[in-house]
C-alpha cells in the first residue's frame, strides 16, 4: 500500500513538507509505503473549462503533469498539504487539484486522503476546508485526528516546534494506515457500494 503526499508550497523543504514527513514518518513505521511529490513551484495551468478532460485526461496536460497524475491515481491514499496565501489553498496547487481532481472520472473513488494546512497565524481552518472539498466530491474516504490537521510556523522549520500540531499529524497518520488496513483485509469480503448513475440538474432554466 502507497500513499502520496503532495508538497504544495512553493518550497521545498519549508513548513509544509515538514508536516507532510512528519506524517510520512509515521506511515512508513505502521508499514505503509510514501512518497512526497514537491509541485509547488511550478507553474501550472488552471483549468479553462473546456470539458475536453471527458475521456480522463486534460487537454493541458505535459509529460511532468501526466506523471503526477498517474501517482496520485495509482495511490492507495494521498494527503495533500498547502501553506496559507489568503485564507486559501497556494495557488499552483489549487491549479493542479482541479484538473486533477475533475479529471479523474472515478479514479478517487474510496481512497483515503487527509489534508494539512499551515499558515504563519490564521486562515488555517478555510484552506483546511477547501482542501478536504476534494475528497468529499470525490467519494473518498478522509482520514481523522483528534483536532484539524493545521499547524503553525513562518521560518522554515518553525512547524517542528508545534508539539500540538505534531501530535495531530502523527494521530492522523495512524489513522489512515488503520483505514488502509482495513479497507485491504476487507476488499474481497465487503462489496463496493454500487454507484448511483449521478442526476444533473442546474437551478437557472
Amino acid at each position: 500500500m502507497k500513499v502520496l503526499a503532495i508538497n504544495g508550497s512553493p518550497r521545498k523543504n519549508g513548513n509544509t513538507y515538514n508536516a507532510l514527513k512528519i506524517a510520512c514518518d509515521e506511515l512508513n513505521a505502521q508499514g505503509i509505503e510514501t512518497e512526497i511529490l514537491h509541485i509547488g513551484h511550478k507553474a501550472i495551468h488552471g483549468c479553462i473549462a473546456c470539458n475536453g478532460c471527458k475521456q480522463g485526461v486534460c487537454v493541458l496536460a505535459d509529460d511532468e503533469y501526466t506523471q503526477w497524475c498517474e501517482k496520485l491515481y495509482s495511490a492507495d491514499g494521498v494527503i495533500i498539504g498547502s501553506p496559507v496565501y489568503y485564507s486559501a489553498i497556494a495557488g499552483s496547487l489549487k491549479c493542479f487539484l482541479d484538473r486533477a481532481f475533475y479529471s479523474s472520472r472515478g479514479r478517487m473513488r474510496f481512497k483515503v486522503g487527509a489534508s494539512i494546512a499551515i499558515p504563519r497565524r490564521s486562515g488555517g481552518m478555510p484552506t483546511f476546508d477547501q482542501l478536504n472539498n476534494y475528497f468529499l466530491i470525490s467519494e473518498m474516504i478522509i482520514a481523522p485526528s483528534y483536532y484539524w490537521n493545521v499547524g503553525h510556523g513562518a521560518l522554515e522549520g518553525e512547524v517542528l516546534n508545534d508539539s500540538e500540531g505534531i501530535s495531530i499529524f502523527k494521530t492522523m497518520a495512524r489513522n489512515m494506515s488503520w483505514i488502509l488496513k482495513m479497507k485491504e483485509y476487507t476488499k474481497d469480503k465487503i462489496e463496493l457500494p454500487e454507484k448511483i448513475k449521478r442526476d444533473w440538474m442546474n437551478f437557472i432554466r
